[in-house]
């Protein structure tokens, strides 16, 4: 898939334990799908914002960052905070698109990890 990447974002945490989450995601995801660009960026509170992951995104030869945020439901930060910030950070990438994905939501899929992780599968 040249030219498309795939920018996760989540809430943000202090807790290096809580980016380790993300990027390990992301890993899966490149492995996955090889050839996609995968890059993170957190909302608050840790590096990298996502002014510095869309831009190594495009560093990485993206033409259209796809933005998935990773969360569960669609709060201030996927409704208002994450359009704001990903349309600034487009601005300074002249020819790059974007598109914000909903978050993760309630999926079928979803319901298998919790009846998993509750040992109920």
């Amino acid at each position: 898939m040249p030219g498309k990447a795939l920018l996760l974002v989540d809430h943000g945490s202090r807790q290096p334990e809580a980016a380790a989450v993300l990027d390990e995601v992301a890993a899966l995801l490149r492995q996955s799908r090889p050839g996609l660009i995968v890059h993170v960026a957190h909302m608050t509170l840790a590096q990298p914002d996502i002014a510095r992951g869309f831009e190594r995104c495009v560093q990485d030869g993206a033409t259209e960052v796809i933005v998935h945020p990773y969360m569960l439901s669609p709060g201030r930060h996927v409704l208002t905070d994450m359009p704001r910030l990903v349309a600034e950070s487009a601005a300074r990438h002249a020819g790059v698109t974007f598109r914000i994905t909903p978050p993760l939501g309630v999926h079928g899929k979803l319901a298998e990890v919790v009846l998993e992780r509750a040992g109920l599968a």
